[in-house]
């Protein structure tokens, strides 16, 4: 897990062999998301807000 500096997200992890990123969110919930690709997950841990990105690019998309 790579941890962020956002207020929305505390950590990010992918697996690229499965394709499954996971968010642990500051709230304290923790997801799987998945067919999420390497690039995503790049932009998420790059960001300059993540919690944006994640909305922008992330949130209903990539579910099981």
């Amino acid at each position: 897990m790579t941890t962020l500096n956002s207020s929305a997200i505390q950590a990010a992890g992918y697996d690229p062999s499965l394709q499954e990123m996971t968010i642990q969110f500051t709230s304290g919930g923790t997801y799987t998301f998945y067919r999420v690709p390497e690039e995503i997950f790049h932009g998420l841990i790059t960001a300059a807000s993540p919690g944006s990105f994640y909305h922008a690019y992330i949130r209903g998309r990539y579910g099981p």
